[in-house]
């Protein structure tokens, strides 16, 4: 019965992926689904279909592959765990419709089909969720490493002034990397001005602010003084409204503006030089 099953589905892939694709673009989803090329979503549809005929027909070492490599492919794809379980399911009614369609399911057989169907499509289910999730988080976290490796480090502008600029969302363990790149850039670089640029943070929260007032204190610890730059209009009605304190910052909606009296804060100006 395997086999017999596995041979439908092989023969009549194109019409169970037209009613699966129709099934998908009903879904809240379909814009996402929409927005995909044409091929891509054939090409990986159709390698779901082939990882579901594998299950019936190949041994556990081939098929514990075939998941890992089609989880990894749709992870890149950036499809959501929920937009992946839609699509399982949709691709399982799709079998369903078209099975009782063409009348390979009939009063006879329907009940051993309803059977195999559903003792062999739920583990394959869960194998591929639990494949994907793992190379989800696996992705995550190489993209959270990249972030902390790109976004907090202090650079030297000018002789005594340095710029930190941030980039993205900051939780507890970026602000301890902060923290820590922070007063070792400042003793390296004799910084005596710092400006944290927050142009690229997009949310400025309680514990956002608490993290960027304890860093500003621990630069003056040091004997340097924090400046806060890169302030949105957005961000600003925020801190007004969260009734953040920030009364001992210096603070420009600019990083030019911030520069500007970085420079004046340790006697010095920009100039233009006339032609001769």
């Amino acid at each position: 019965m395997n086999a017999t099953l596995a041979n439908y589905i092989s023969e009549n892939m194109n019409s169970i992926l037209e009613t699966w694709k129709q099934l998908m673009e009903e879904e809240e989803d379909g814009k996402f689904f929409q927005i995909m090329s044409d091929s891509m979503i054939d090409s990986t549809a159709r390698e779901f279909g082939d990882l579901m005929i594998v299950s019936l027909t190949e041994n556990d070492k081939d098929f514990t592959k075939q998941i890992e490599d089609f989880s990894v492919k749709i992870s890149r794809h950036g499809w959501s765990i929920s937009f992946v379980m839609k699509a399982m399911t949709n691709f399982t009614e799709a079998i369903y419709h078209n099975m009782e369609q063409s009348g390979f399911l009939n009063n006879s057989n329907s009940a051993s089909y309803i059977r195999l169907m559903n003792k062999w499509l739920t583990p394959l289910n869960h194998s591929i969720v639990e494949a994907y999730s793992k190379t989800w988080e696996r992705t995550v976290q190489l993209q959270k490493m990249a972030l902390q490796e790109l976004s907090a480090s202090l650079i030297p502008v000018f002789d005594k002034i340095s710029v930190m600029p941030l980039v993205g969302t900051i939780d507890t363990e970026r602000a301890k990397l902060i923290m820590e790149n922070l007063l070792q850039g400042v003793v390296k670089h004799r910084s005596e001005v710092v400006l944290l640029d927050i142009t690229g943070v997009p949310v400025v929260d309680t514990m956002v602010a608490h993290h960027i007032i304890q860093a500003a204190d621990a630069v003056r610890l040091v004997g340097a003084k924090c400046m806060l730059v890169g302030i949105r209009p957005e961000i600003a009605q925020t801190i007004v409204a969260l009734g953040i304190n920030l009364n001992d910052f210096t603070t420009t909606s600019t990083l030019q503006r911030g520069m500007e009296q970085a420079l004046a804060i340790t006697k010095r100006q920009i100039v233009e030089v006339e032609e001769e």
